[in-house]
């Protein structure tokens, strides 16, 4: 059984927290939650896994409740709607307490351990693979939330779900992704530059290759790229692939530290010699000015915020693109930002991440 990080934890995020699974929910992905339950009047604490941001649709809630001695509820939400509780009646959680939640996906349930030890183990009622957002909420101060994925061999038998369930149509002309049969891609670590200084321009085509039943996804760095890592551009070959962009649920992440006397940077997504998306944080300005630049000529800037602007200088961050039909959708550190609608529509012709300034850049993932 092979272990690997499909993405970079989410660390010390503020509660209520949401974020998003790169992926969505797979067989094997262990998800853990770390931190302190606090000491407060409210009783109740919440992990989710739920489709997109909203709370209508939760393939697993998970809700320890310090109430009548102490018992934990396990539920399913579809369409607005919950289903039939399930209580187990045992608290292995205390107020004051740190611990150590796991969430591990099985082909046909939810295995629960804490702190080390198994505590319940949920059938899944829709198909997992829906989940693609994680939840936190209640008086919680969390230390991190990790992902970590075990490569499994499938098995034959389709899974079971304990409610009947309604998949998705799926789309013609493309075969469904085989489930734990080849290595997730681990993300790009770059190590930062040296003496603190700004790192290069950092670009990748994003590739998706296609070949069989088997889809890869593959970072090729430019020839203005970090030189050490060259050798990412051989990795997961495969004869005679079809080059592909943006799609619809693709989720983009960089996560690095801002410099402390940051002025910019810059996470373009490009079509040719054309910037599809600028996302551009100015620290001088205090803001995050938003673009596109089409046959060398830059649009009506997006300016306008409406939270506090969320880098700092000095500070890491981790930012996610999700591309959605209409605009992209932008969080920081799992919160999110804003959304920017779609001015260059054709995506598949999207085919390059460029990260720039000042910035010392940890990882990137497609």
């Amino acid at each position: 059984m092979a272990c690997f990080g499909p993405q970079p934890p989410y660390m010390s995020p503020a509660v209520p927290f949401s974020g998003v699974i790169q992926g969505g929910l797979q067989e094997g992905l262990q998800i853990t939650v770390q931190g302190t339950i606090l000491h407060s009047s409210i009783n109740r604490f919440s992990v989710n896994f739920q489709t997109g941001f909203s709370d209508n649709d939760i393939a697993f809630h998970f809700n320890p409740r310090f109430e009548d001695g102490g018992y934990v509820v396990c539920n399913t939400k579809q369409k607005g709607n919950w289903g039939p509780e399930e209580r187990k009646i045992q608290m292995p959680f205390q107020k004051g307490k740190a611990f150590e939640l796991c969430f591990l996906v099985q082909r046909s349930q939810f295995k629960v351990m804490v702190n080390k030890r198994v505590f319940v183990q949920y059938p899944h009622r829709v198909p997992f693979h829906l989940a693609d957002t994680i939840s936190v909420a209640g008086p919680l101060q969390l230390s991190y939330i990790s992902f970590q994925s075990f490569h499994v061999q499938p098995a034959f038998s389709a899974p079971q779900f304990s409610q009947p369930a309604h998949f998705p149509q799926k789309p013609r002309g493309r075969r469904p992704k085989p489930q734990g049969i080849w290595p997730a891609y681990p993300g790009l670590v770059i190590q930062p530059p040296m003496h603190g200084a700004p790192g290069p321009v950092f670009s990748v085509r994003l590739k998706i290759l296609e070949h069989s039943q088997r889809r890869v996804l593959l970072l090729q760095p430019e020839e203005n790229s970090l030189k050490s890592q060259k050798s990412w551009n051989t990795a997961y070959s495969v004869p005679q692939p079809k080059l592909c962009g943006l799609h619809p649920s693709r989720v983009i992440t960089v996560s690095g530290i801002v410099l402390p006397n940051a002025k910019r940077f810059d996470i373009n997504l490009r079509c040719g010699s054309n910037i599809a998306f600028h996302l551009n944080p100015r620290f001088d300005e205090n803001t995050v000015v938003r673009n596109t630049q089409i046959k060398g000529r830059w649009g009506l800037e997006e300016r306008r915020l409406s939270v506090k602007m969320p880098f700092r200088q000095g500070q890491s961050f981790l930012v996610a693109i999700i591309c959605e039909g209409h605009c992209y959708r932008v969080t920081v550190d799992g919160h999110h930002l804003l959304e920017y609608a779609h001015r260059l529509t054709d995506l598949r012709a999207i085919n390059h991440l460029e990260v720039a300034g000042d910035l010392q850049l940890t990882h990137v993932q497609t």
